[in-house]
């Protein structure tokens, strides 16, 4: 038989806006699988490929001229730090994809650097993604991710891909980098979606 205490509400957390696990920080640590590349606006290039081979691209003059917008969102990192209130420049990724015609349900990103993550097509939609390249009003800087990155703030940090080069749409699911050393396929924060057993 369970013992229950009155008014029990398991571990009380200081600040209700921290998902599970995770410590509020107002440094923005750096934390990469490999050594950071360096890209040249001159030859940056972003592609979205659908599953289809049907290829957009866009030049660093040509990504920059799309309408951006600026969102201000908390992003949560697996290593457990959660830093609140970043402020960013950046094209939605509607926008990348209004012309695209596609029956994909999957997207894997793809970074300079060899760098690769999966993400369901629904949650880089409806303005829960952008492809960032200014943050705190400043260039994105490379050890952060310039000049541009993925950036879906809902999912763990590591789902945002530094060094963005392309979108590859799918039609399944292709788990990358992380994703097949161990970490989880979808990676939810507030579901404390670390590793693949959470």
């Amino acid at each position: 038989m369970a013992v229950i205490t009155r008014g029990f509400g398991g571990r009380r957390r200081d600040d209700a806006d921290l998902p599970p696990g995770q410590y509020r920080t107002d440094d923005f640590p750096v934390l990469s699988a490999g050594p950071t590349p360096r890209i040249g606006l001159d030859k940056w290039e972003l592609a979205v490929v659908t599953e289809t081979g049907e290829r957009s691209t866009w030049s660093w003059a040509e990504f920059t001229a799309l309408p951006a917008d600026e969102p201000t969102v908390d992003i949560h990192c697996v290593t457990h730090w959660s830093k609140f209130g970043t402020n960013w420049r950046g094209v939605s990724v509607d926008t990348l994809l209004a012309d695209v015609e596609t029956a994909a349900e999957y997207v894997v990103a793809h970074s300079y650097g060899g760098y690769t993550t999966n993400i369901p097509l629904e949650d880089l939609l409806d303005g829960q993604a952008w492809v960032a390249y200014e943050f705190d009003g400043e260039p994105l800087v490379p050890v952060h991710g310039g000049p541009a990155r993925l950036l879906v703030p809902h999912l763990y940090f590591w789902k945002s891909a530094k060094w963005l080069r392309a979108l590859e749409l799918r039609l399944d699911d292709e788990p990358g980098f992380w994703e097949t050393a161990g970490y989880h396929n979808y990676g939810d924060p507030w579901r404390e979606q670390r590793y693949l057993a959470d």
